[in-house]
């Protein structure tokens, strides 16, 4: 049932999740909005972060699986960009890239983990929040971040949203 996680439902996808995370050493590197938001303020591009966070995830993955002598990621960006953080961190591991990643089980099962944790942190957010955080960019988004900075304040989007995408603007903006 490994699959790309967009295709499935958020219940099937934590299922699985818990299923892949049981069976396989594996490491998920999250990034909260107030983090985030630093990171693309010091990095000022989102692909130059995701690697940091791939090598960061691969390089634990490895610490668990030392016998390990092949990491296979999804490709995001320029394929140079996971083994520039890679060899950066002095991790040296044989890295291929793919375009929809997905295709191959261990990107699909990573694919997965990311997107479990993801659900479980937007949930602890909007616990924090008090408020239900809907997923995506569409208009429900805007309309919850506008309840939310009425409530709130405009302050509460460097907890919850990616200051620098189309939707916070718009919230902001009215």
């Amino acid at each position: 049932g490994v699959q790309d996680s967009k295709n499935l439902t958020d219940t099937r996808a934590r299922d699985l999740a818990a299923q892949v995370a049981a069976a396989f050493p594996n490491e998920v590197v999250t990034i909260m909005p107030r983090r985030y938001n630093e990171l693309f303020a010091r990095m000022r591009t989102v692909n130059r972060m995701l690697a940091w966070a791939h090598a960061r995830a691969i390089e634990e993955v490895l610490a668990k699986t030392p016998a390990a002598t092949l990491a296979v990621a999804d490709q995001f960006g320029d394929e140079s960009l996971i083994q520039d953080a890679l060899e950066r961190r002095g991790t040296t591991v044989r890295l291929v890239q793919m375009h929809r990643g997905e295709r191959d089980p261990a990107v699909a099962a990573a694919s997965l983990l990311a997107r479990a944790e993801f659900l479980s942190r937007l949930d602890q957010l909007g616990r924090k929040a008090g408020m239900r955080l809907p997923k995506g960019a569409g208009a429900q988004v805007d309309a919850a971040g506008r309840a939310l900075v009425a409530h709130r304040g405009g302050d509460v989007l460097d907890e919850v949203a990616k200051r620098h995408f189309r939707n916070t603007g718009r919230v902001l903006a009215g």
